[in-house]
């Protein structure tokens, strides 16, 4: 079996195989892949938030940057956006169904990069010393 082909189309004419250069599908998981809209999608994984508590929750993310991404996100039908009746107005993001569905795995490689964070750490000291201790 080839590296990999457990996860390539069963059909070279498949539009959504995302390891074809066409595929729409290349798109979505960029979306789903980059790193704001993956920690704002988790972040809503308990309930809706309003646009400052997503800021807040998500560290180091400038307005600007969460206003394209919360745009691209309900674009996408990951998340509901909600205008709120108050003064000044409001407004409340929170998932859809779909959005709620692509949270599950989000969640489990957060949780991976969590634990496993100090691993990676190690692993790139030992590359960058051996690199630098060939050079000399």
């Amino acid at each position: 079996m080839k590296e990999g082909s457990q996860l390539t189309a069963d059909s070279a004419d498949d539009p959504c195989d995302v390891f074809n250069s066409d595929c729409p599908g290349r798109e979505v998981l960029n979306h789903l892949t980059s790193r704001w809209a993956s920690l704002i999608l988790v972040a809503l994984r308990n309930g809706p938030l309003r646009f400052h508590e997503l800021r807040g929750i998500v560290g180091g993310i400038s307005e600007k940057m969460l206003s394209q991404n919360l745009r691209t996100l309900v674009r996408d039908g990951l998340l509901s956006r909600e205008v709120l009746p108050s003064v000044p107005p409001s407004v409340r993001y929170d998932l859809t169904p779909l959005g709620a569905d692509a949270v599950v795995p989000l969640i489990a490689m957060v949780k991976w990069v969590r634990t496993n964070t100090p691993t990676v750490l190690a692993a790139q000291q030992n590359h960058d010393h051996t690199t630098i201790t060939r050079r000399t």
